[in-house]
């Protein structure tokens, strides 16, 4: 009986798009989407016992699904109330008393679920639904920092136009430098990855010294010149500095550099005043994640730095190279999104209070 097929079920004006759309959706729950798929074979024909297989469901379930649907459509594929006494804690309350900081006599920080579950009398499992519920997460913090640079507004407008629109025949150079670099080496050889198992590594290292990775960054290309250094003092970097110029001879320079003071020195400003061509751009302070080469940085650190093996820091320079002539031949442009105004909005918040600490 359950393998003879039921004739097919018929779907009501404009609900097979909305289901199949609960299908693709990632915001759908996984009940949903199997009700959906339920619904949407039984309206294909198929047998209930063969949609049972394949959605991997009980022959009841099945039934149970089309009939639902078929009585009260779309509506009758949600959750019904459950059975049982409504709820008689208050999440809010919960809540509330998580957001004031815990009594100076427990000398904690914050509230555990435990913690916060004596104090109210009830379960900490009942503390971490009211936490889930409302999106409170008292175990986690983030730091942030404002910048109070002078010259915010005038900087932050500078650089993100110079992204936005850069000059006609000009090249943009995002410049900075990523210093101690260390070249580690680990106790034991690395055990690599294998089905099921991920790559391992023992937790302690050898440390053989650090190198200094100086990098410009084009931004309408991506291309990077690059060059490793020992160290990263004014003369290291002037040096980077006269080998970008040589890299582009004959074109106008726009450099963004953070305000490290090795990018001031007298020595610099006087190179860069006998060369015109080159102009500075500076990014505000404690901003230099505007500086869009500290993203490449991230990827040189992710993809060839991290998960190294280096026996000497010659090793380590050795490896950086061969990723930087693979990245330029596969390089892509870097593209800034956001505008001046939308980076102030959030650059300024607004005043909680009136003190000054």
């Amino acid at each position: 009986m359950a393998n003879r097929p039921a004739p097919a079920l018929v779907l009501r004006e404009g609900d097979r798009g909305e289901l199949e759309r609960w299908l693709r959706a990632s915001t759908v729950s996984s009940g949903s989407a199997r009700r959906a798929r339920i619904v949407l074979l039984a309206a294909d024909g198929m047998a209930n016992a063969h949609i049972a297989q394949r959605v991997g469901v009980s022959v009841p379930t099945v039934l149970l699904w089309r009939n639902r649907y078929g009585s009260r459509g779309l509506v009758g594929l949600q959750d019904e109330p459950r059975p049982g006494r409504p709820r008689t804690v208050d999440h809010a309350a919960i809540v509330s008393a998580t957001l004031k900081p815990p009594p100076k006599k427990l000398g904690v920080t914050h509230w555990s679920s435990r913690l916060l579950a004596d104090r109210l009398g009830v379960s900490s499992a009942t503390v971490a639904r009211a936490w889930r519920a409302y999106g409170v997460q008292p175990w986690r913090s983030e730091s942030f920092r404002f910048s109070t640079d002078p010259e915010l507004v005038a900087k932050v407008t500078d650089v993100v136009g110079l992204y936005l629109a850069p000059p006609e025949n000009a090249v943009v150079l995002c410049v900075d430098e990523k210093s101690q670099i260390q070249a580690l080496d680990r106790t034991q050889p690395v055990l690599p990855m294998q089905p099921h198992l991920i790559e391992r590594r023992s937790h302690d290292y050898v440390r053989h010294g650090t190198s200094t990775l100086f990098a410009a960054l084009e931004i309408a290309t991506g291309k990077v010149t690059a060059a490793m250094k020992p160290r990263h003092r004014r003369q290291e970097f002037l040096a980077f500095l006269k080998q970008v110029a040589r890299a582009y001879p004959d074109q106008p320079l726009h450099l963004v550099m953070d305000n490290y003071a090795a990018h001031k020195t007298p020595e610099v400003r006087a190179w860069l005043e006998a060369n015109p061509r080159i102009i500075v751009h500076f990014t505000p302070t404690h901003a230099s994640w505007m500086n869009l080469v500290e993203v490449w940085f991230g990827i040189v650190e992710r993809q060839a730095i991290r998960r190294g093996v280096f026996k000497s820091v010659k090793e380590l320079n050795a490896k950086i190279r061969t990723f930087i002539d693979g990245w330029n031949d596969r390089s892509h442009p870097f593209i800034w999104t956001k505008t001046a105004d939308e980076i102030l909005t959030k650059a300024n918040p607004k005043k909680t209070s009136k003190t000054d600490h």
